[in-house]
């Protein structure tokens, strides 16, 4: 018993030291130097840099050799890579991958230890497993929507400097030291990327892939067709700052009118969870005929899934793309 619960403990102090060193720990200098070489790698992969720029990059997946040499071997370590990229995180795939695997192991043995249940220890491993990367997926959107609404004030931003007489790539200068984050950080990358000597065209396609934004795409497109058939650059920014804030306009319209619909998804999305809590805690006896009865995991089970696949419907008719 005393064995079980050090082990238990180890897992706990462990996992939760690890977890804090990995989403505050991190060097700005050499993060920096990574985005800059992930940068001409990309352009690199779509075979449209020149060969001075043909630099040979060594991108560690993990501080860990045999987690890096591991993740060499599956294409997703790198989508997850540009993942916690787009986060704005710090963070190596193989740290994420670890924490998810500790956090797992750990609430499984934990929630078996105290409540003697293989399916609540299930559950919860699973929670534990896919905590970190929800945690990742909710600072990317945040992240992406700081960006996205913000945007417009960058194309007016540029659209000034180029009336004002200024090149293109000093806009982008100006850009990033005005503009606040995560716009600056961006901006900046792209700036430095044509200033270390990257072509403007393949800057501009990096910051496309670093912000997979529908916005951000339209500008880069409009800005490399200015570039090869010419045209009024301001008018073309003003323009596109107009289309995003109307967008943005419309967006809240459809979010003040769904607003009863999305309350009403909620509380029928909670309202089995919250009614099954309080009869545990009301009446156990009436609840454990759930677990004691040999059917009762596959009806909790079934029952799950028919909250999912209803939860699902309703946000497909809640949710409305703009």
């Amino acid at each position: 018993m005393a064995t079980v619960i050090f082990l238990v403990t180890f897992l706990v102090v462990g996992g939760l030291v690890f977890g804090f060193w990995v989403f505050t720990g991190g060097d700005a200098t050499q993060e920096q130097i990574r985005k800059r070489m992930n940068a001409v790698h990309k352009a690199e992969r779509r075979g449209e840099v020149s060969q001075s720029l043909m630099l040979v990059r060594d991108e560690m997946l993990s501080s860990v050799p045999i987690v890096h040499r591991f993740l060499l071997q599956w294409s997703w370590a790198t989508r997850l890579q540009d993942f916690l990229m787009q986060a704005g995180m710090r963070t190596k795939p193989g740290k994420i991958i670890l924490l998810s695997g500790v956090l797992g192991f750990g609430g499984y043995l934990l929630t078996g230890f105290f409540f003697h249940n293989t399916y609540a220890a299930l559950f919860i491993g699973s929670v534990g497993v896919a905590l970190p990367t929800l945690v990742v997926a909710w600072k990317r959107r945040r992240r992406l929507r700081q960006f996205e609404e913000r945007f417009p004030e960058a194309l007016d931003l540029l659209g000034r400097a180029v009336r004002a007489g200024h090149a293109f790539t000093t806009g982008l200068e100006m850009i990033a030291k005005e503009c606040a984050e995560p716009l600056a950080g961006e901006f900046r990358t792209t700036f430095e990327e044509q200033n270390f000597g990257l072509p403007l065209r393949d800057a501009l396609l990096n910051l496309s892939e670093r912000v997979p934004l529908l916005d951000v795409r339209f500008f880069v497109t409009s800005l490399l067709i200015q570039k090869e058939t010419g045209g009024n650059l301001a008018e073309i920014l003003d323009g596109l700052a107009r289309v995003i804030r109307d967008r943005f306009r419309i967006y809240r319209e459809v979010q003040v009118r769904t607003a009863q619909g999305r309350l009403t998804a909620a509380i029928l999305i909670a309202l089995p969870i919250f009614m099954g809590i309080m009869l545990s805690i009301i009446n156990p006896s009436y609840m454990n005929v759930l677990l004691d009865d040999p059917k009762g995991p596959y009806i909790l089970a079934f029952a799950a899934g028919m909250q999912l696949v209803g939860s699902m419907i309703l946000w497909k008719i809640i949710h409305f793309e703009v």
